[in-house]
């Protein structure tokens, strides 16, 4: 998988928190999941098409990121994850995806967004529909940690 297409949905993710919730995450090392269970509580799941590829990213949120996040940006933090939570992973994983594709769109990438969808709840699961593999990226930060996942199948030219 190329660095060049993964690091605007990284830098993408950091700002988008920086600048929203004031949250500072940490990317750690990114490595290949095999499987499909989530190693957070609410993910946001939103696929990505253009002529060359297609593929998912997702933004896994462990819950007390979550309800920090959330706190953050509206001034009430909810005892658990809730509806006004899972739309904010949503509109999270649209802003990122959203900065990222505009990054791409410079280097001369152009694809088309679907609407996210947001799951949650303990060991969900996140299904990418690719049949390349899934890269993991572990973030930090003090208010517990953050997982992008990136899947892309490069479509044959022709």
């Amino acid at each position: 998988m190329n660095v060049e297409f993964i690091n605007p949905f990284l830098s993408s993710l950091m700002n988008v928190l920086e600048t929203m919730a004031m949250t500072k995450l940490t990317p750690g090392k990114p490595a290949l999941k095999k499987q499909q269970i989530s190693r957070g509580d609410v993910s946001g799941l939103i696929g990505m098409a253009s002529p060359q590829t297609r593929g998912s990213l997702s933004v896994t949120f462990e819950a007390g990121l979550a309800l920090a996040i959330m706190e953050r940006m509206l001034g009430e933090r909810p005892d658990s994850i809730d509806e006004e939570v899972t739309d904010m992973v949503g509109e999270i994983t649209n802003m990122v995806t959203g900065g990222a594709k505009q990054i791409l769109a410079e280097k001369g990438y152009e694809f088309d967004m679907a609407t996210p969808v947001v799951v949650s709840g303990k060991d969900h699961t996140i299904n990418h529909k690719c049949e390349s593999t899934t890269l993991i990226i572990p973030f930090t930060s003090d208010d517990g940690n953050a997982y992008i996942e990136v899947s892309f199948d490069v479509l044959e030219q022709g």
